[in-house]
């Protein structure tokens, strides 16, 4: 048989706690949050839409109604807009996770 430890358990020590955060400053954050991810997201969803509207009505026209022709140019102008707004849409996610980390502590 094995020799059982006498230190003590790590479950038992006291740990140190931190601050606790009212549950009613979270709320202004969370607010903030669900705005800033429908402001970065909605030039994305609009260029998809546009294109999409826009191949609608080439298909439309030209009769041709293949379900796969549509996917391409919505993925392609998908990539670029994500291409071309990725540095503002890091810098809009940044700034806000600035201001509720200094908030935090």
């Amino acid at each position: 048989m094995t020799a059982r430890s006498t230190a003590p358990r790590t479950a038992l020590r006291k740990r140190p706690t931190s601050p606790v955060i009212p549950a009613a400053s979270l709320i202004e954050p969370a607010r903030q949050a669900l705005a800033l991810a429908t402001l970065v997201s909605l030039p994305i969803v609009g260029v998809a839409a546009v294109v999409g509207l826009f191949i609608a009505a080439v298909q439309a026209a030209s009769q041709i109604q293949d379900p796969t022709i549509a996917h391409l140019p919505r993925i392609l102008a998908v990539a670029g807009a994500l291409v071309v707004l990725g540095p503002w849409i890091g810098v809009q996610i940044a700034t806000f996770a600035e201001r509720v980390f200094t908030l935090v502590r």
